[in-house]
């Protein structure tokens, strides 16, 4: 900003620069912040031959166990504290279905994944689906079992 010389009033323009500069500092932020909070967990399902296809609906409670034990129901983290008390809340306001799927990483100790379909049982859930991924390479030779059908429903 330049000062006027010779007009003896004063100039009513905004200084931007302190903006622009806060601006571009919160940019920075979210571009860094916003793709660890959208990743959810991340796990490596076990992996298997002829599984049939499963695309996941917006009602489906999905628990998933990343490689390290932490607990995430629909990709929030939750505490192993409150995962009971988070289970029963969910499942006694469901009346139509009471199916948790279950996301393990692969490399997770079993018992770690009994653990949570205990708790999920005692808590309100009567089916537990566990989710596996199709082998690389391979394809399904389950009778009805089409991508295609799966894109067309």
């Amino acid at each position: 900003m330049g000062m006027s010389v010779g007009t003896g009033g004063v100039k009513a323009e905004p200084n931007v620069v302190p903006m622009i500069d806060v601006m571009l500092v919160l940019l920075i932020i979210f571009m860094v912040v916003v793709p660890s909070i959208a990743a959810g967990f991340t796990a490596q399902p076990p992996q298997g031959i002829n599984l049939k296809t499963h695309p996941e609906e917006d009602s489906d409670q999905v628990l998933g166990i990343d490689k390290n034990g932490q607990y995430y129901i629909n990709k929030r983290p939750v505490s192993p504290d409150t995962l009971d008390i988070t289970i029963k809340r969910i499942f006694d306001a469901r009346t139509i279905d009471k199916i948790l799927y279950v996301k393990a990483d692969k490399d997770l100790p079993y018992a770690k994944v009994l653990d949570a379909m205990d708790i999920a049982s005692k808590n309100g859930v009567r089916v537990v689906g566990a989710i596996s991924e199709q082998q690389p390479g391979t394809k399904s030779t389950v009778p009805g079992d089409s991508p295609e059908l799966v894109k067309k429903k």
